[in-house]
Parts: C-alpha cells; sequence; structure tokens
C-alpha cells in the first residue's frame, strides 16, 4: 500500500475551518445542556441525547453514545460537567475505530492493482463530480497516471464539468458525450487505462434519482464490461453524499447500499453546514469506511478521512 505525504498543519487548519459551523453548533447547546449542573445526571444525558440527534448523529447512533457514557457514569459513580466534552471525544473516537473506516494520511492506492479502477456513484448535486475532479487533482499531485471516464451521459452539464475539470487538473477524460451508452464510456475508459497502464480509473455515473431502478441495472452493466478488461473491477465503488442534507444523506446511504456494493464514501459540503454529525452516524450505521471529506471549495479541501483528527476538530475549543 503506497500512502502519499502526511495530515500537515495546513489540511488540519482546513478542517478545523470546515467543521467550525458544526463545532460551533454543537458546543454552544452542550454548554447550555449543563449551565447550573455539577454531575452528569438523567437530565444532562436526555439534553446530550438531544444535541447529538439534532446534530445528525443520528437516533441508533446516538442511543450507542448515550448508553456508553450511562455505563461510564455507572462504574464512575460520579462524572463532573466539566468532563463530558472529554468523555463525549474518547466515545465517539472509540465508536468510530470499532466501525471499519480506517485511518490514512494521505491518498492511497494499492500498488499491485493497476488500474486501480474507482466507480463513483451518487445522486445529482451532491459534488460527485467535483469529488471525482479534485481525486485526480490529488493522485496526479502524487505522480499517478489517472484517466477519468465521462459516464453520467444523461446529464449534459455532467460530462462538459468533467472535461473541464480533466483540463483544469491535465487528466484525460473519456467521453461519448450525452445520450450514449455509460456501458461502453466505462468500457473504453478501462481499455484506455489498461493500454496506457494507467495507475488509476474513475469512472462517473448517471446521478438520477436512487430509486429508480434502471439505475441498478445500468451500474451492474458497467461493472461486466470493465470486468472484460479486468475481472476483479471495479476495485472500489465511492459512494459520494452531500453532508449538509444531514439525514436526508442516510437515505440515500441506504438507497445506494441496496443497489450495489459501496466500499467507500465521500461526504461533502462540511464546510457549509452544522450538520458535519452526520459523518459520525453514517460511518457507524452502514459500517463502510469513510474515505473522504469535503471541508472547502479549493482543490486541497477534499481530504482523507482521520477520525482522530475529525473527532479533534469537532470539539476543539
Amino acid at each position: 500500500m503506497e500512502l502519499f505525504g502526511i495530515f500537515s498543519k495546513e489540511k488540519k487548519e482546513s478542517l478545523n475551518k470546515g467543521l467550525e459551523k458544526t463545532k460551533e453548533n454543537f458546543v454552544s447547546k452542550l454548554g447550555r445542556a449543563v449551565v447550573g449542573k455539577t454531575k452528569v445526571d438523567e437530565e444532562v444525558l436526555d439534553g446530550l441525547e438531544e444535541i447529538l440527534i439534532s446534530s445528525d448523529v443520528g437516533v441508533e447512533t446516538t442511543v450507542k453514545i448515550i448508553e456508553r457514557i450511562e455505563s461510564r457514569v455507572a462504574r464512575d459513580k460520579y462524572l463532573n460537567t466539566d468532563e463530558l466534552n472529554r468523555i463525549l471525544r474518547e466515545e465517539i473516537a472509540a465508536l468510530l475505530s470499532e466501525n471499519n473506516t480506517l485511518d490514512y494520511d494521505e491518498f492511497q492506492l494499492p500498488g499491485e492493482k493497476k488500474p486501480f479502477v474507482i466507480l463513483v456513484v451518487g445522486v445529482n448535486g451532491v459534488g460527485k463530480t467535483t469529488t471525482i475532479g479534485k481525486l485526480a487533482y490529488k493522485f496526479k499531485q502524487a505522480g499517478k497516471h489517472v484517466i477519468l471516464g465521462a459516464a453520467d451521459t444523461f446529464r449534459a452539464a455532467a460530462v462538459d464539468q468533467l472535461i473541464l475539470w480533466g483540463k483544469k487538473v491535465d487528466v484525460p477524460v473519456i467521453s461519448h458525450g450525452m445520450n450514449t451508452d455509460p456501458a461502453s464510456v466505462a468500457f473504453d475508459s478501462v481499455k484506455k487505462g489498461v493500454e496506457s497502464n494507467a495507475d488509476v480509473v474513475i469512472i462517473d455515473t448517471a446521478g438520477r434519482l436512487h430509486t429508480k431502478v434502471n439505475l441498478m441495472n445500468e451500474l451492474s452493466k458497467i461493472k461486466k464490461v470493465v470486468q472484460k478488461f479486468i475481472p476483479e473491477a471495479p476495485h472500489e465503488v465511492l459512494l459520494v453524499l452531500d453532508g449538509s442534507t444531514g439525514q436526508n444523506a442516510f437515505i440515500q446511504a441506504k438507497e445506494f447500499t441496496k443497489a450495489t456494493e459501496v466500499s467507500a464514501l465521500a461526504i461533502t459540503k462540511l464546510d457549509g453546514t452544522a450538520k458535519g454529525g452526520v459523518v459520525i452516524g453514517i460511518s457507524d450505521q452502514f459500517m463502510i469506511p469513510v474515505k473522504y471529506i469535503g471541508v472547502g471549495e479549493k482543490l486541497d479541501d477534499l481530504q482523507v478521512f482521520n477520525k482522530m483528527e475529525f473527532v479533534d476538530s469537532f470539539f476543539k475549543d
């Protein structure tokens, strides 16, 4: 496994800034919940439960966190409210550590799989094509040969947008234009990747409503054609979710995991929302690695998800 770079001071500052609205919302509510209280009692826990749910952590994950804190209260007999922030940080970090979410310092590719084929799925408007462009930029920065496939052929803007991204980050884009067969685009993208000894092929797919059966069939067809070149491809199915939509992101994750074998998640637009808690809930509920998070508009604002850094920024004073 190749790892590029380290979690730099600049990235940490970007993460802190991107989660600022979430942190301010959460910390201010937490402060109000414990005002006048000296110990963590049932009333404080009820308030905490409400705060976590309103921060889009999700009901099931919130219940897990509350139960963990209740266990600590029972074990330690007395917990000061001043300790609540630290305890929450520890329990959320522990919860994430028990899930499939891994920690990476930078963007990585398994060296033994070449080209590494990434199929990107998600509904329109979540930042799917932008995420692909930023991923291409990151891999190109690391000296990797990248090819993009514009297989979201039912929306002209998606094809055009990906071509623009290709020019912006200087990577080739395989495109047949709009209203063409997506599987044919995927086929030619992987074919080009094999012929040119590319390191990674990233294929954009249609972002129509996740409840449509034809989308499921289309993804299945794309998988079959890329497997003609690489039997184990795609190596990764990356689902892009808009973190600012809160609980709607949960619904999309649920539907897409039914439709296809999602193996990684990218959660975008966390900088414009106070709903960053959705990352915690989705990571916990779906047991699928949150691999990337979007914390701003700049190219470098797509980051690998490091759970310890995330929790630190979430609770940063």
